[in-house]
């Protein structure tokens, strides 16, 4: 399947489970790989053909600044369903970093990774 990547969005959020990082916000980065068929795009040169990565990232912006979650996997889910509900593609994986989450230590990042499908729905559930 072919995949359209946008690495290293930088956003400034209001996420997280305790007050101050709800009322100051930090910074967040967040990676997506939308997995869509880009053929027809690559032969006629038309943007019609693919997705228009400067709307998906239109998308993501609104969500992680003008949204409050407690958690980044919230952050990662609503990112990704939004997509999958605004735009024809297949899958996409989404990965909020956090990388000024207060764990107490020195780190570089921490980070959330969700891959979704626009199929997922469509599978048995556990217990049907």
């Amino acid at each position: 399947m072919d995949r359209i990547t946008l690495t290293g969005m930088h956003f400034y959020g209001h996420h997280g489970c305790l007050p101050e990082e709800t009322k100051t916000g930090q910074p967040f980065d967040v990676d997506a790989v939308l997995y869509v068929d880009v053929h027809y795009a690559g032969k006629s040169d038309d943007l019609a053909g693919t997705i228009d990565y400067s709307k998906v990232y239109d998308v993501i912006k609104d969500i992680v600044e003008n949204h409050t979650y407690k958690l980044i996997e919230a952050v990662a889910e609503m990112t990704a369903h939004t997509i999958l509900s605004q735009f024809a593609v297949d899958a996409v994986d989404i990965t909020v970093h956090k990388p000024q989450a207060p764990v107490g230590g020195l780190f570089d990042d921490v980070s959330v990774t969700v891959e979704r499908s626009r199929y997922d729905n469509l599978l048995p559930q556990p217990g049907c």
